[in-house]
C-alpha cells in the first residue's frame, strides 16, 4: 500500500492528515526570497514610518499568497509593485533597505512582463 489510512477491526480507527502543498516556479520562489528579506529589512529599522508598515502588510499579504498557493495573482503583483515603488519614493525608504525592495520591484517585473 502506498499513502492512506488503514484500520482492522471491531474498534479500530485510522486517521489520516494529508497536506499537498503547492509548487513554486524559480521566480515565484525569488519574488518570495526578496519579499521576506525586505519584511526583515523593515523590522530591522531603527523607526518604523506610517509607509513602513503599509508596505509591510502588503508584503505580508503577497508572502502569505505566494506560500498557500505557490503563485501570486496579476492582481496582487500590481499592488506590491505600486506599494514597494510608492515606499520607495517616500521619505521612509531605510537605506537598507532600498536593495531589497529593488529585488522585489525586479522580480515583479519578471513576472508580469
Amino acid at each position: 500500500m502506498s499513502g492512506g489510512s488503514v484500520a482492522t477491526g471491531s474498534h479500530g480507527t485510522a486517521t489520516s492528515y494529508n497536506t499537498t502543498g503547492a509548487g513554486r516556479g524559480p521566480r515565484h520562489a525569488e519574488l518570495l526570497e526578496a519579499v521576506r528579506q525586505l519584511r526583515e529589512d523593515l523590522r530591522a529599522a531603527a523607526e518604523r514610518s506610517a509607509e513602513d508598515a503599509a508596505l509591510d502588510r502588503e508584503l505580508a499579504d503577497a508572502e502569505a499568497e505566494i506560500t498557500g498557493t505557490g503563485s501570486a495573482s496579476a492582481g496582487r503583483l500590481a499592488r506590491l509593485l505600486g506599494s514597494v515603488r510608492g515606499w520607495l519614493g517616500s521619505q521612509g525608504a531605510a537605506v537598507g533597505a532600498v536593495a531589497s525592495a529593488t529585488a522585489v520591484v525586479q522580480g515583479v517585473a519578471q513576472l508580469l512582463g
